[in-house]
């Protein structure tokens, strides 16, 4: 491989023939590398922060405080909450003396001052505090005892490993949470997890479960309260949308709380298809599977027409993804081969092993597979393949638009939703509105 790929990367870099050797992925970013992924801080943050009336404070310098879901599109149909953030603000003189008292003060100014009251605070230890040794658990627990709501400490250096293990923590504190209630009379329903309501997706996805006649006990934790999480454990089928962050949760769920699980996607006609039917099926209501097939041939025939009038102008396109699951990786690719489109570049953050195996047996054989990628890796093989459009996150779109090449934002800061049957059609027309943007000629000098 060229210069643009460190020796220490070619182990995580395949061609969709194996020729690699398979691909090494689920390891600490390799350093000096500029990884695109994110930080464990970041991963906890990601699922922990939809909860609506929840309350964070990042006990760190101010600079972990800024990691907002104001910039995102989670969506909320009740407490505003969550789009705040608190920060301890770390000195140089407390990482010299301490910062456990600055917490606690932070606490209970918290407390003093807040509108609406706090029901529930999690307290972020960031980098700093994985130096400094500060005691988060017994500040978060004399805390608790101090004002009888649940302080719960979320332990995220982001140098303590992957975004991986961030996700991992965040389903801890969930359980944290709702383990308490584990034993919650059943009641027929399902949870949604993984699943923040970005553009209001998750509302998209229950709607359609409700039309089928499956209740939404909870969703972990997109438009979630926490009130609502703590009826989790009654559910008696956990739907896991991004298995990436809570898949793991689902794990704990099922041996802790007796709740089986089963993997879906939302994205694409083929897997929200596939993916209503098993939830129908699951469930082992012959009338609600019946439901689900009916509600998904009548919905489907709606959205064909759309892709058909633009497939035409997509056929033959080439596409890169860069995404944070290499589920959602899987998804796009059956996207775009419903739109006769060709995927020659494919990287995820947080890909899997068995994840991989199935990418490489859906993208051509010439394909390139990327785990943990960095951007000279990414311009190198978008470039070699000759991607027309990259789908990625708000980190890759200057990426993009710095080769004259399109762009589509799947990540969690867009304003539109791509999922469910109303997803499709707007996914459709984004593609096919950015590859086809008369821009492109001017940007490569191709212009008449």
């Amino acid at each position: 491989m060229k210069k643009s790929v460190l020796e220490e990367r070619k182990a995580s870099i395949s061609d969709s023939c194996g020729k690699g050797g398979g691909i090494c992925c689920e390891k600490e970013s390799v350093s000096g590398a500029v990884s695109q992924r994110a930080c464990v801080y970041c991963g906890a943050r990601v699922v922990l922060n939809p909860i609506t009336d929840a309350y964070h404070i990042v006990h760190g310098p101010i600079g972990c405080a800024s990691y907002t879901w104001d910039i995102r599109g989670s969506l909320t149909s009740g407490a505003e909450t969550y789009r705040n953030s608190f920060s301890t603000d770390l000195r140089e003189t407390d990482i010299v003396f301490g910062g456990e008292k600055k917490l606690a003060a932070a606490i209970d100014e918290l407390m003093e001052k807040a509108l609406p009251a706090p029901k529930l605070i999690f307290v972020f230890a960031t980098c700093i505090v994985g130096v400094t040794g500060d005691d988060v658990d017994a500040v978060c627990g004399a805390a608790e005892a101090k004002h009888g709501i649940r302080v719960i400490p979320v332990k995220a250096p982001g140098f303590s490993g992957t975004k991986t293990r961030g996700y991992k923590l965040a389903c801890d504190a969930i359980m944290a949470l709702v383990g308490p209630h584990a034993g919650s009379p059943k009641r027929f329903g399902v949870n949604i997890l993984g699943d923040y309501n970005l553009a209001g997706e998750m509302w998209i996805i229950r709607n359609y479960l409700e039309e089928i006649g499956i209740p939404v006990i909870s969703t972990v934790t997109g438009d979630s309260s926490c009130e609502a999480l703590t009826r989790a454990p009654q559910a008696t089928l956990n739907i896991v949308q991004c298995a990436g962050s809570s898949a793991y949760l689902a794990e704990r769920m099922e041996a802790e709380f007796g709740i089986p699980y089963i993997k879906v996607s939302f994205f694409g006609v083929e897997d929200t298809t596939a993916s209503l039917l098993r939830v129908a099926d699951a469930l082992g209501r012959p009338d609600i599977s019946a439901n689900a097939r009916a509600f998904a041939e009548r919905r489907a025939a709606t959205v064909m027409p759309v892709m058909e009038k633009y497939r035409p102008r997509l056929e033959g396109k080439r596409a890169a993804i860069f995404v944070g699951g290499g589920f959602k990786a899987i998804s796009l690719i059956r996207q775009f081969n419903e739109l006769g489109m060709e995927t020659v570049v494919v990287g995820t953050q947080t890909g899997k092993k068995d994840e991989y195996e199935t990418i490489a047996a859906l993208v051509g054989g010439g394909a390139v597979v990327l785990d943990d990628a960095n951007p000279a890796e990414l311009e190198r093989f978008m470039l070699e393949k000759r991607a027309d459009i990259l789908v990625g996150g708000v980190k890759e779109r200057p990426l993009a638009y710095k080769l004259g090449m399109a762009f589509c934002d799947h990540n969690h800061e867009r304003k539109h939703p791509l999922a469910g049957f109303e997803g499709i059609e707007n996914f459709v027309k984004e593609i096919h509105t950015s590859i086809n943007s008369p821009v492109w000629k001017y940007v490569k000098g191709d212009a008449a």
